[in-house]
């Protein structure tokens, strides 16, 4: 036996599953970048700059339409009570906001 637990492989495992599953920001910018002749550090500005807009947008809580893929906006929770955990106590979450994703027909009937 080496010592080695295989817990840490079965973590492992799971990070790669999720790698596979999720489009991470470079190959977005990849993507943009072949699609619009535009050189990757170019497309990349742009996506931050998107990203920036659509965050300034939710901050001044004006909502988001992204065609063909849905509408942010920014939704407000109320006040609750809630249960903390292991020792039962009764405890109050104060209102909040939170981003809600509505999702578009378009992309609704594609999946």
């Amino acid at each position: 036996m080496t010592g080695k637990s295989t817990k840490g492989a079965a973590a492992q495992g799971a990070s790669r599953k999720e790698q596979d599953t999720k489009v991470a920001k470079a190959q977005i910018v990849e993507q943009m970048a072949g699609a619009s002749g535009l050189t990757k550090k170019q497309a990349g500005d742009a996506f931050d700059t998107v990203i920036d807009s659509i965050v300034g947008s939710l901050r001044d809580g004006k909502s988001v339409g992204l065609p063909r893929l849905g509408t942010l906006s920014v939704r407000a929770t109320a006040e609750r009570t809630g249960v903390r955990p292991g020792t039962s106590e009764k405890i109050l979450i104060p209102a909040g906001k939170k981003v809600a994703f509505k999702v578009a027909a378009d992309l609704k009937s594609t999946l």
